[in-house]
């Protein structure tokens, strides 16, 4: 039971109030008779409704005024719906609990997700990093093998020629690898033209590696019988610095008088000039005349 306050000031609550009152008293009636065609509200009904609201509205102030409050029924229907409802409300805010937990929990696993992508990828690079570092020390090892193995004495092409070029390329590349291949030249075709060229190119790159005595003994190799190749006349001259440079200035200048003897008439103005100068610089004794 709801009985409405005699303060009730409200036309908008007394109309609510009014339209349960006409519901509860309408539906034993509705149930019982056909379904009734739809009310059109027009502006004639609409005021007609309102003038009805209005008398309804004074009888209630009437009533209430004479001690006789008005008495709703509530509809069990509207009841039954409430608690429904209700019902329904309560799972929402249940259903919306849920949620925000399944959110917050998917939150951290993304989070999570993302610290486990940034560690994989330190680790890769980590790895990626020490896979190098073992590459360039499994290579290193391997050169150094290399390079302290003894000199092989077996061609590797089967032709002079072809050993002697493949040496000097990569002479020019990695002057330590080359050095070991011009020396397999000299090993594997002794006393030929390229032997006697090997032997040169050793002595220049003992030369720029700074070790002049050991120049000197490639370069006495390479002249031995005093070859007439093109290469001869410029390593007679590399030999006389050579000699020179490891205090042998008397053998240095010998190596330029057979310069002069030997491959001047044939070889080029530079050096000719070259030998020139270095007889200068050695303080060689004068050439004799004829």
């Amino acid at each position: 039971m709801l009985k409405l306050p005699s303060a009730l000031r409200s036309r908008n609550a007394l109309v609510t109030a009014v339209g349960v009152v006409l519901i509860a008293g309408t539906t034993a009636v509705v149930a019982q008779t056909q379904p009734m065609e739809p009310i059109q509200w027009d502006k004639r009904r609409l005021d007609q409704l309102d003038r009805n609201v209005r008398r309804i509205e004074r009888a209630l102030t009437q009533r209430n005024a004479a001690g006789q409050p008005v008495i709703v029924e509530p509809d069990p229907e509207v009841i039954a719906l409430t608690s429904r409802v209700t019902i329904m409300d309560r799972r929402l805010n249940d259903l919306e609990a849920t949620l925000q937990r399944v959110n917050g929990d998917l939150e951290r696993l993304t989070f999570q997700l993302d610290e486990t992508t940034r560690d994989n990828a330190a680790l890769e690079a980590r790895v990626r990093t020490a896979e190098t570092r073992l590459r360039d020390v499994a290579a290193a090892a391997e050169r150094e093998t290399a390079l302290n193995a003894p000199i092989s004495s077996t061609s590797p092409t089967g032709d002079a020629a072809r050993d002697l070029a493949a040496a000097a390329r990569l002479a020019a590349s990695d002057p330590a690898m080359g050095d070991r291949a011009l020396q397999t030249v000299t090993l594997a075709w002794p006393a030929t033209p390229q032997a006697r060229e090997a032997n040169a190119r050793l002595g220049d790159l003992r030369v720029s590696a700074g070790d002049q005595a050991g120049a000197v003994a490639f370069y006495a190799a390479a002249l031995d019988g005093w070859p007439t190749t093109p290469w001869a006349g410029a390593t007679v001259l590399e030999l006389a610095t050579a000699l020179n440079a490891t205090d042998r200035k008397t053998q240095a200048c010998t190596a330029l008088g057979e310069f002069d003897r030997r491959y001047a008439a044939a070889g080029s103005a530079a050096l000719r000039t070259r030998a020139g100068e270095l007889r200068t610089r050695f303080a060689c004794p004068a050439r004799r005349a004829g």
